[in-house]
């Protein structure tokens, strides 16, 4: 794997989790979690894919669902 890639992708999620906390405020639990799965997925559709923008597409979805309660 590209360490250089795992990196940026690792410092791409530091700053969209920070600049999403500061508009959770408002949000539901529910709507917290999904949030914080989407973003996890996203990143690790990434990484997992090599940075294809369907593996990260479809990480964010599928950690959205798995946040949001599956339902």
């Amino acid at each position: 794997m590209n360490r250089h890639l795992l990196v940026r992708a690792l410092f791409a999620a530091c700053i969209f989790a920070t600049l999403g906390l500061a508009g959770c405020a408002g949000m539901t639990h529910r709507q917290q979690s999904a949030a914080t799965g989407a973003a996890v997925g996203g990143v690790a559709g990434a990484v997992l894919t090599g940075g294809s923008a369907m593996g990260t597409v479809g990480g964010a979805a599928i950690g959205g669902l798995i946040g949001h309660g599956g339902r």
